[in-house]
C-alpha cells in the first residue's frame, strides 16, 4: 500500500471514530436525566474536556439541539432523534440479553412481546449485523419453579402506566386473607416469583405483594394522587436506607 492510500486509510479511520464519539454522545443526553457536564462526558467517553468541547460546538453546528450553561452542564432538549436502529454489535446483544431475561422471568405478554421487538429489529438491521442479533451467544435460562400467577401481570403493568389504583385480595405467607387498595408502582420480575410494589392505604406505607398470592384484582376509577416517580423515589430511599442499615450492623458485628 503506497503512502497516499495509508494516509487516506488513516483519515477515514478517524473521521469514523470521530463520527462515532458524537453518536455516543448523542446517546449519553437520553441516557441522562438532568444536565450532563462536560468533565461527565470526557470521563465516559475517555477523552479530553478541551476535545467534548469541539464535539458540543459541531453537534450543535449540524443542528443538535444542545444547550449549556456555565457551572451547570448540557441539556439536550426534547423532540430530537436520529435515524432508528443505528446498532453496534454490543448494543445489539445488550438487547438479545435483555429480550432472552425477560422471556426467562417475565410475564407472558411481556415475553411476547419481547420477541416480536427482536423480530422487528431483526428485520431492519443490516445483513451483517443480523446474525451478531439472532445469534447471540448470551442466555439466560430460569432453572428455578415457575410460579404460576392467579391474575393477569398485564393489568398491573397498564394500571402503573396510567396511574390507577388497584383493589387486590391478598393472602400473606400465613395464608391470612386480606383486601387492600394499593397504588401500584413498580413490579420485580426475580427468578420464579414476581413482586408488585405498591403504597398501601390500609397500612399508609409502601408494601411488596407477591403477584402469585394476589387471587383477584381490580382496576379502580380512582387515580393516584401523586405521581409515579415520586413514589418510587420514596420506596427506593426507603429501602435504601433499610439495607443500609442492616448492612451496617452485620459488618459491625
Amino acid at each position: 500500500m503506497n503512502e497516499a492510500k495509508l494516509t487516506e486509510r488513516i483519515k477515514l479511520k478517524a473521521i469514523m471514530r470521530r463520527a462515532d464519539r458524537l453518536l455516543q454522545i448523542i446517546q449519553l443526553f437520553r441516557r441522562k436525566r438532568g444536565p450532563v457536564t462536560a468533565a461527565t462526558i470526557s470521563q465516559e467517553l475517555e477523552v479530553t474536556v478541551r476535545t467534548v468541547y469541539r464535539d458540543i460546538a459541531s453537534l450543535t453546528a449540524n443542528g443538535v439541539p444542545i444547550r449549556g450553561e456555565a457551572g451547570i452542564g448540557y441539556i439536550m432538549d426534547d423532540g430530537y432523534d436520529l435515524p432508528p436502529l443505528m446498532f453496534n454489535a454490543d448494543e445489539l446483544e445488550a438487547l438479545m440479553l435483555g429480550a432472552r431475561l425477560v422471556s426467562s422471568s417475565g410475564d407472558t405478554a411481556l415475553a411476547r412481546s419481547a420477541n416480536d421487538a427482536i423480530a422487528k429489529i431483526a428485520s431492519v438491521v443490516p445483513d451483517d449485523l443480523r446474525p451478531v442479533l439472532l445469534d447471540a451467544p448470551l442466555y439466560a435460562p430460569n432453572f428455578g419453579n415457575q410460579v404460576v400467577d392467579k391474575v393477569d401481570v398485564g393489568i398491573i403493568r397498564n394500571a402503573i402506566r396510567s396511574r390507577h389504583k388497584l383493589a387486590i385480595e391478598y393472602s400473606d405467607a400465613d395464608d391470612k386473607p386480606s383486601k387492600r387498595t394499593v397504588w401500584p408502582i413498580a413490579i420485580g420480575y426475580n427468578q420464579g416469583v414476581r413482586m408488585m410494589v405498591s403504597f398501601c392505604e390500609l397500612r399508609q406505607d409502601f408494601r411488596h405483594f407477591r403477584v402469585d398470592r394476589i387471587a383477584l384484582l381490580t382496576v379502580s376509577d380512582e387515580k393516584i394522587p401523586q405521581r409515579r416517580d415520586a413514589l418510587f423515589h420514596r420506596w427506593w430511599k426507603g429501602e435504601t436506607e433499610k439495607y443500609g442499615d442492616y448492612m451496617s450492623a452485620r459488618d459491625s458485628g
